[in-house]
């Protein structure tokens, strides 16, 4: 199934005369004005995006920028959120505004409102963006005078007027990146009216399309509460989210994406297959596994740690709580407290009459692992022969995500890392760092992915340790062994933990989204911090250089993303249940608890199905469990001493021989076959 919008049309390149709009320019070029390849912006020789209204001071080169770009359908998302804005100050006109930005894929419009909003109120909405759009107004930039101007228009509008005050410089804050006021003059967009009447208005640094006609296509989504500039101490206001295409057909296809994206979603799927749960006893962000679920975990796990082992790596482990001092020496406490679960004070004693004995300790549930792996190091001396040595745990560690931003098992509270910290030479860190990214490539792709890119995250100029030129060192050598890959190369800029840069591997997934996956970093920090060494060939002490690499990112996110890229139906080697006997009638089923004892002596996960519903019935509900091999005896199977297989797919194999149907199901599982079995290429196993 394809839910791909249509491909976007090459750039054109047009001259702008002085004087002139761009809009005219546009249209004397003889570039489309309607439909999907419709140019709704210009891009000027700076970068910068104009609407077409807009009229250089001197003749200008600038590129069309068409509608289904992705610069144009974020212009189009953006000035549907004014739309939203518009019906909302219609509907309810005590709304107050907030802000309301294009994302991927959608726009979001915040308002502060006496109730939250309803799906009977997104219904209606919809149905006035639709009359507004049809009334055909235009949308027109207009600068303010001042910013006294500004305040005495926005003066209903108080969440508008903290932004004015944002951009006075009142407070400390860049204002480049905030939608309605960026980092230029103040602008307000006005929607005038087939009459030429100023009908409503939006503070806005812009640029919009120029006219309504250019909305064809957009649904509002969903509602969510959302604090006033993402601060928990502001007031909460409602937050409306959208979508908006350059076509129907293209909405149609999110629509279908979406559609797709929430049957695959992971937490719908774990309770369906009865693979883990969030118990409300336990917490929030903190998954149980169930039977099924920790299969999967194990299966995961090991395959990781027979890999692990072949590639050199030694298994440590460390305790889940520490001592403050540890993440005090690592700097995670300065750093990093906010992340942090509260501390526990403990071993305080006092006598009968309340007086202090001894002082207690802070001890903290540890969120990194890397700390106890520098302890590991530097617990007896390290000579230049043992490196690089590489430490590997699946180590339990705990973060304080915030309430708002745990989701399932892609954003939990208390996760397990498969975590690697290589300390090696500097002669050795090149050559390492190439061998790791190839190793953590082909493991994920064992696991079914395929589709990487690589982002590479900089410095945070804010938020950093150590010194400039160990900086540049581990940035150039993350930057080569990237390179080297062959893969493309994304710039992260300011993305980097506090220790040091970091080459993280983008995977797509069945859906096409992406989801940061290993994580690898250079670190000349954490050695200083711990002072570890290693004795050198000529006798002389150095220093090591540390290397991080988080393969899964953790357990739980990458159970997760599996589940949805899969939808559930893992690759039978990850299948709880690999297979499942259901016999015609109840005569058949010694013949099947014969073939399943085989199987099951050859290490495979399998059930017979005895029950009393019929055989089509146990089909349709193993079909639904997302069983990989669904095993049929009738009465020509056990004459033949054969099975007959049935698969997700609804295709079917008939009479296969016992031992050949064994030897390639057991075949199947033991390469680790990430392919949904079906009739085609199991029988091809067969041949």
């Amino acid at each position: 199934m394809s839910v791909s919008p249509p491909q976007a049309q090459q750039e054109s390149r047009v001259k702008v005369p002085a004087g002139t709009t761009a809009g005219d320019a546009v249209q004397q070029a003889g570039l489309p004005s309607k439909g999907p390849e419709a140019v709704v912006v210009v891009r000027d020789d700076e970068g910068q995006l104009r609407d077409l209204a807009w009229v250089p001071e001197t003749e200008t080169e600038v590129a069309a920028v068409a509608a289904d770009t992705e610069e144009g359908r974020s212009v189009i998302r953006h000035s549907t959120a004014h739309v939203l804005a518009q019906a909302v100050q219609q509907l309810f006109p005590e709304a107050k505004l907030g802000v309301g930005p294009p994302v991927k894929d959608g726009f979001y419009y915040d308002f502060d409102v006496d109730r939250p909003f309803t799906p009977e109120d997104l219904q209606a909405l919809e149905k006035r963006m639709k009359q507004l759009v049809k009334s055909g107004q235009k949308f027109r930039r207009r600068e303010y005078g001042s910013l006294d101007d500004a305040r005495a228009e926005l003066a209903s509008e108080p969440y508008k007027l903290e932004l004015v005050d944002l951009k006075s410089g009142s407070d400390e804050v860049d204002t480049s990146e905030v939608m309605e006021v960026g980092d230029g003059e103040l602008t307000v967009y006005d929607n005038i009216d087939r009459h030429g009447e100023t009908v409503w208005g939006d503070l806005c640094r812009g640029p919009h399309v120029p006219h309504t006609r250019f909305l064809p296509a957009f649904k509002l989504t969903r509602v969510a509460a959302a604090y006033w500039r993402g601060d928990q101490s502001n007031r909460q206001l409602q937050r409306i989210y959208g979508t908006a295409w350059e076509s129907k057909e293209a909405l149609d296809a999110h629509l279908e994406w979406l559609a797709e994206a929430e049957r695959r979603d992971h937490r719908r799927i774990g309770a369906e297959l009865d693979l883990f749960s969030f118990p409300e006893e336990v917490g929030s962000g903190l998954p149980v596994f169930h039977p099924k679920g920790g299969i999967i975990r194990r299966e995961l796990e090991d395959y990781s740690r027979r890999r692990h082992e072949q590639a050199g790596y030694q298994f440590v482990n460390s305790p889940h709580i520490t001592k403050s001092a540890l993440f005090e020496t690592s700097g995670h406490l300065g750093w990093y407290a906010d992340g942090m679960f509260p501390p526990m004070h403990l071993d305080e004693e006092r006598d009968e009459n309340g007086e202090l004995r001894k002082p207690g300790q802070d001890y903290y549930l540890k969120p990194m692992n890397c700390p106890f792996h520098n302890l590991i190091y530097r617990s007896r001396g390290r000579s230049y022969r043992e490196l690089p040595l590489r430490l590997f745990e699946f180590g339990s560690v705990y973060r304080y995500e915030k309430s708002g931003v745990v989701h399932g098992l892609t954003r939990v509270r208390g996760m397990t890392q498969d975590d690697a910290h290589i300390y090696c030479s500097p002669d050795q860190l090149q050559d390492e760092l190439k061998s790791l990214l190839g190793f953590v490539l082909d493991l994920l792709r064992d696991y079914g992915l395929e589709d990487f890119y690589l982002e590479l995250s900089t410095r945070n100029e804010e938020k950093y340790s150590g010194t400039d030129e160990q900086w540049q060192r581990a940035t150039d050598s993350l930057r080569e062994a990237a390179e080297s890959s062959g893969l493309e190369l994304v710039p992260d800029p300011g993305g980097a933990a506090f220790y040091g840069p970091k080459i993280s591997v983008q995977a797509k997934d069945a859906l096409g989204r992406s989801w940061q996956m290993s994580t690898i970093q250079v670190d000349y920090d954490l050695p200083e911090r711990f002072d570890l060494e290693y004795t050198a060939a000529d006798g002389s002490k150095r220093r090591p250089i540390k290397i991080h690499r988080a393969l899964f990112g953790s357990i739980e996110r990458f159970f997760g993303v599996l589940t949805e890229h899969y939808a559930g139906a893992f690759p039978a080697w990850l299948s709880p249940v690999q297979a499942v006997g259901i016999p015609i009638a109840d005569e058949h089923l010694p013949h099947l608890e014969r073939v399943f004892d085989t199987l099951r002596s050859r290490g495979l996960r399998v059930e017979l199905d005895s029950g009393d519903d019929r055989m089509q019935k146990k089909i349709r509900n193993h079909t639904t469990q997302k069983v990989p091999f669904m095993v049929l005896a009738g009465g020509k199977d056990v004459e033949a001493d054969a099975v007959s297989f049935r698969f997700r797919d609804g295709s079917q194999l008939n009479e296969v021989p016992v031992e050949q149907a064994a030897a390639a199901l057991t075949h199947w599982v033991q390469r680790r076959e990430n392919a949904s079995p079906s009739a085609e290429n199991f029988g091809a196993e067969l041949a």
